[in-house]
């Protein structure tokens, strides 16, 4: 009998599917090997999650569709009882338009000083949400994603000048950060259409 025309087995199908998802997943490690892809980025800052809870002025980000269009936005965080934060987002689509406010909830990486969140606006899905820097007054703070998908800088005041936006904008840079994708948000309505601006 000629089993040449007989489909595979089971047990062939399993192994063929076994060895598909081998070369894939070498095929994978080798282009991430090669230097096209830079590492995961990882924080080794500390928080004092106390000291950084309150109203954040979102200065600049990396323009992305949730925040896209916004204006005058500012992140406002509260410590938990249990240990989470409320993250509360508030924006306004113009500075004639009424202020909105999205409200969220973030967890902390155990392990991580403070400065490795979980963010979750909508349930279930979740990002991560590094604490790169805060400024020993905690003044500024500088927050990054481990694939470098987004950016923000943070300030207290919502007017930064411009020696300290360009230093901090280094800093991004020293993270692995693209300076030219980072762009400020207008906090003011003398900054809408300014240089430099979304």
């Amino acid at each position: 009998m000629n089993n040449s025309r007989l489909p595979p087995s089971r047990s062939g199908f399993k192994w063929l599917a076994a060895l598909t998802l081998a070369v894939i997943v070498l095929a994978g490690a080798s282009c991430a090997s090669s230097g096209d892809v830079p590492p995961p980025l990882k924080t080794e800052a500390a928080v004092d999650l106390k000291r950084f809870m309150g109203s954040w002025h979102v200065i600049a980000n990396i323009p992305y569709w949730p925040e896209r269009g916004k204006v005058a936005t500012r992140d406002e965080y509260t410590l938990r009882e249990d240990g989470r934060i409320d993250n509360v987002y508030v924006f306004r689509t113009s500075f004639d338009a009424p202020e909105k406010r999205w409200t969220g909830v973030s967890s902390v990486v155990p392990g991580s000083n403070g400065a490795h969140w979980q963010v979750q606006f909508i349930w279930p899905l979740k990002t991560d949400l590094l604490v790169l820097e805060v400024a020993e007054d905690y003044s500024w703070a500088l927050l990054g994603h481990p694939g470098r998908k987004y950016a923000w800088i943070f300030s207290r005041d919502s007017r930064m000048d411009a020696a300290l936006y360009a230093d901090l904008l280094n800093r991004m840079a020293g993270y692995g950060y693209d300076r030219q994708r980072i762009a400020r948000i207008a906090q003011h309505a003398d900054q809408v259409g300014q240089p430099g601006f979304q």
